[in-house]
């Protein structure tokens, strides 16, 4: 169904009326290659819990929470650390065309759902994505200060420039 490092689909017409929980953890193979994509140096223990949920007539609404660690390079001591992700998940599905978007003045205000695909969610594939968008894009390892270097007034362009002036 879909060419992500981690796919996990499950039929729409499949779910119970009261909708059922799916817990899922993706192997070492899996974390790798979601590390990889990510450009981080490792994804270890990601585990999600989700519930799916059939809603209106033909859509459905996933909601739960994805939990990984996150080893990372710190973008001011270059050193590795982990970090904890913790992302909740809740999307609403509806069925191909159905989605009529608001007027422009509430446009921004709402998420629109996604849409079912070949009559099938993908967990696996929601896992994936709230694991990315949840990764720090300027990790910082924690309690690391970025001091900016002292500035040297002789090596100003500003003052070089005064140097040229005043040597006229």
């Amino acid at each position: 169904m879909t060419d992500l490092p981690y796919s996990h689909p499950f039929s729409v017409l499949d779910l119970p009326p009261g909708g059922f929980d799916l817990a899922l953890t993706p192997d070492a193979a899996t974390c790798a290659a979601i590390a990889r994509l990510a450009g981080v140096l490792a994804v270890e223990d990601v585990k999600a819990t989700l519930h799916l949920a059939p809603e209106g007539g033909a859509g459905a609404h996933v909601t739960g929470r994805v939990t990984a660690t996150i080893r990372q390079t710190c973008g001011v001591t270059l050193e590795p650390f982990d970090a904890p992700l913790s992302e909740e998940i809740d999307v609403h599905f509806v069925p191909p065309g159905t989605y009529k978007p608001p007027v422009a003045e509430e446009e921004n205000e709402i998420d629109p759902p996604d849409e079912i695909v070949d009559g099938h969610i993908d967990a696996g594939a929601l896992v994936y994505e709230f694991l990315i968008l949840g990764i720090d894009p300027y990790p910082r390892k924690p309690g690391v200060v970025f001091e900016p270097p002292a500035e040297d007034a002789a090596a100003s362009p500003f003052a070089a420039l005064s140097r040229l002036k005043g040597s006229e």
